[in-house]
């Protein structure tokens, strides 16, 4: 077990074995199990068995092996084509407190995780000299 947990939260109670799940892959950092409300056949939870509620909270020891379970859970599912979708705070959907991913396979145009890009992908066009504001903003953050 990781060395922070919530009693109150569900993922820490799935990593504490108190609440049973299927698991598709184990270290002893991280956790994937399938999902109850399955988008499509193979939509796994990948979660790191350390309590974070957002991707900014979980240290970065736990971040090096998301990415190699993020992989493996793919493969394990045989699709082709998935998503991996990440959510931080309620505004942006996040309905569990603490941080986890959805690799959901996507077998065929309605099946899986649907978007449609005009519809749902609020994008606009930026000038140069917006990107460039922007981005010497976040360089400064990084600093």
């Amino acid at each position: 077990m990781g060395a922070a947990t919530d009693d109150k939260c569900v993922f820490c109670a799935i990593v504490q074995g108190i609440i049973p799940s299927h698991k598709v892959y184990e270290t002893e950092q991280m956790l994937a199990f399938l999902d109850i409300n399955p988008v499509s056949e193979g939509h796994t939870q990948v979660i790191p068995k350390y309590h974070a509620k957002t991707l900014v909270d979980l240290p970065d020891e736990y971040l090096a092996e998301v990415g190699l379970t993020l992989k493996k859970v793919a493969l394990a599912t045989g699709a082709e084509q998935f998503n991996v979708l990440q959510n931080n705070g309620k505004l942006a959907f996040q309905h569990v407190d603490h941080v986890h991913f959805h690799v959901v396979p996507k077998p065929s145009e309605k099946e899986g995780l649907v978007l449609t890009i005009d519809e749902n992908w609020p994008a606009r066009k930026a000038d140069s000299k917006e990107l460039e504001q922007t981005v010497a903003r976040m360089k400064a953050r990084l600093a």
